[in-house]
């Protein structure tokens, strides 16, 4: 029996262990102090420390756990944060129609992939050398279909990352000059899959798509003959898109839209573009739910104790520029070790409806955060004392309404001794409500490694929001913002502490939205009129400054036809 690549990688690799020819450390070596449970439940660290004024570890995940699960199967952050950290288990259940455009009506009798949208498959559905039309296979499940989502933009055909969590699969190793070779790339994942009940994987560029390892295998294939679509490729009016060799890879650097023209970006009047229309259907929650990821089983690359020796490449960077480059040989074992295992595990977790419970927590607190930062960032401090005492006020009553719901009637201060830290309930309470029973009662003994990862990014996450929204209502209440409260006897200088408290409230809020960093914020500003839509640059249009392949892409206004 021939080995992947990455069979024979990990086959090598453990018998170098056996051997004891290598010897692999705790944990990676580092100039800078990081703490390998830094993803896991604070209590893991100091389960008694609600000390106010600690922030979370800066080599910290769970903040990064916490949105990625909340971006999975969505196309708009996935697009942005192209460069994929996680792996998950998927199921399709039988009934669901996917697509695949061709030249012909032939069944693919090698590994190919399937649109989700048939929008997509049109692209592909051509043949330049007749007038006999065009072949769409619509491709029906006829039992489900197991699968393994990599998250981020991991189809786009880049050499910059989006694609290094398959070459962990594939190739054993990040190999970013393989970004092209799609026929090989699937062609491997395919062999890899072989005995492991793995029938394909499910990856999104401009919309979804499944790359099905053998379609004589749980499906059923019929053809349909179309008229054929000769419209031509965005900033190429007079050329067509050439037959494709099953999904061909674009090149990244043709065709871009006019960065700085609003009318001349590319629009989705092509077929590319409509298959970008149909994508941005998944945009937000829950995505696109005909996959069904198993979340007991989630693999991420964010996982300190199990990817260790990428703490060190992460450091100091943006998230846009976060990839696998750098990833040790032991650390792509244990990542391979247990998606193996995942793959194998029948167990169905504990229950936990993590998806619901983060959601959850979104939808409480963004749209506040975001109100709260809008009002300090729109404001500038004004000439009057009490019009910044008005502002002050105005700010500290949405604050006031964040924690509302964890002020127990036994917290206020103590006018004998206002500084005592007569808050931490509200702070303990407000950071562990969602999530006490799971981390305390006997269901925490039924989580899997997978869910107790969740768990820790969900509490992380949780904590820092009513740390840094506590602390803002608190100091507040300290400065007479609400006098039911407290009443200080005296305040000197209240003008000038209160133009202090706004300016440490817009620093604080600021750091916390940008340290959650959650999609829902990512929008056009103002909304776009009825005849256009919000376009994230995205591969094969992504538009890029001084070619400047890291740039964080921001949303704009365009056309809608």
């Amino acid at each position: 029996m021939l080995f992947s690549r990455v069979q024979l990688s990990v086959f090598v690799f453990s018998l170098f262990l056996l051997l004891g020819a290598i010897q692999i450390p705790l944990h990676a070596s580092s100039q800078h102090d990081w703490d390998a449970t830094a993803n896991l439940s604070p209590g893991y660290e100091a389960a008694d420390n609600w000390d106010i004024s600690v922030p979370p570890s800066v080599n910290a995940t769970g903040n990064l756990i916490f949105e990625t699960i909340n971006s999975l199967m969505q196309h708009w952050p996935n697009t942005r944060y192209r460069n994929g950290h996680t792996i998950v288990p998927a199921l399709v259940r039988p009934g669901n129609v996917f697509y695949h455009g061709r030249s012909d009506s032939n069944t693919p009798t090698t590994p190919e992939w399937l649109a989700t949208d048939p929008e997509h498959s049109l692209i592909f559905c051509r043949d330049l050398n007749t007038d006999s039309g065009c072949w769409m296979l619509t491709v029906t499940v006829v039992r489900p279909l197991k699968l393994l989502y990599f998250d981020g933009s991991s189809a786009a055909k880049m050499r910059d990352g989006s694609m290094d969590s398959q070459d962990i699969l594939a190739y054993g190793a990040v190999i970013p000059e393989k970004y092209r070779d799609e026929k090989e790339r699937i062609n491997t994942l395919c062999e890899w899959a072989k005995g492991l009940n793995v029938d394909g994987f499910v990856r999104m560029e401009m919309d979804f798509e499944i790359m099905l390892c053998d379609f004589a295998k749980g499906v059923e294939v019929a053809a349909v003959n179309l008229r054929k679509s000769i419209r031509a490729r965005p900033g190429r009016p007079d050329q067509p898109r050439p037959p494709p060799e099953s999904y061909p890879p674009y090149d990244d650097s043709e065709h871009r839209p006019h960065s700085n023209d609003r009318h001349n970006s590319s629009t989705p009047d092509s077929p590319v573009g409509d298959a970008f229309i149909t994508g941005s259907w998944h945009n937000y929650f829950p995505g696109d739910t005909r996959i069904q990821l198993d979340l007991t089983q989630l693999i991420s690359f964010y996982d300190t104790q199990l990817v260790p020796s990428l703490v060190e490449e992460r450091f100091g960077k943006e998230r846009i520029e976060h990839r696998l480059l750098g990833i040790s040989p032991q650390d792509v074992l244990a990542v391979v070790n247990r998606i193996n295992a995942s793959i194998a595990d029948s167990y169905f977790g504990s229950g936990v409806d993590w998806a619901t419970l983060i959601q959850l927590i979104v939808k409480r607190f963004s749209g506040r955060l975001e109100m709260v930062q809008y009002i300090l960032n729109s404001t500038t401090p004004a000439d009057s004392a009490s019009e910044n005492e008005n502002l002050a006020k105005k700010v500290h009553s949405h604050l006031a309404a964040m924690v509302q719901p964890y002020m127990l009637a036994t917290v206020k201060p103590s006018d004998e001794d206002a500084s005592a830290e007569w808050f931490t309930p509200v702070y303990k309470l407000c950071s562990t409500i969602y999530t006490d029973y799971i981390a305390t009662s006997a269901i925490h003994s039924h989580l899997s490694t997978s869910e107790q990862l969740v768990l820790g990014g969900v509490e992380q996450t949780t904590r820092e929001i009513c740390r840094v929204v506590t602390g803002m209502w608190v100091d507040g209440v300290m400065n007479g913002l609400d006098q039911d409260l407290y009443k200080p006897s005296t305040i000197e200088d209240k003008d000038g502490k209160i133009n202090a408290l706004i300016g440490s409230w817009r620093e604080r809020i600021n750091f916390l939205m940008k340290w959650l960093d959650w999609s829902v914020w990512l929008k056009c500003r103002p909304e776009c009129g009825f005849e256009e839509i919000c376009y994230l640059p995205t591969w094969p249009f992504r538009v890029r400054e001084n070619n400047d392949s890291k740039r964080d892409p921001q949303p704009k206004c365009i056309p809608r036809m």
